[in-house]
């Protein structure tokens, strides 16, 4: 299992607190590992959706708290966004097993 690099900057310690708490609601890691496991590691709202049986506004909702713990980044594409790991995103899901 991968280790977390951890700088003891408060600012550091704080980012990681918050995307501790975010990852601790299920419907966010349910949304993380959703991410992790599509392809190329992206995933759009449209697929989202389904996949947690939760309403659009829901799932955005949780995709926003996501993007502002700087865990998933967005990019938009026409009238749809996709959602990816960030690479701390990715470096947390490593260190919690999610990801190999």
């Amino acid at each position: 299992m991968a280790t977390l690099t951890l700088s003891k900057s408060p600012k550091n310690i704080q980012l990681l607190a918050e995307q501790l708490k975010a990852l601790g609601d299920q419907t966010r890691l349910e949304i993380m590992i959703e991410v992790s496991n599509s392809d190329n590691q992206e995933a759009c709202v449209c697929n989202l959706t389904p996949a947690t049986g939760l309403t659009q506004g829901t799932v955005s909702h949780h995709l926003r708290l996501l993007q502002e713990s700087e865990l998933l980044e967005r990019e938009q594409r026409g009238k749809w966004a996709y959602f990816s790991l960030t690479t701390k995103g990715r470096e947390l899901m490593k260190a919690i097993g999610i990801l190999r």
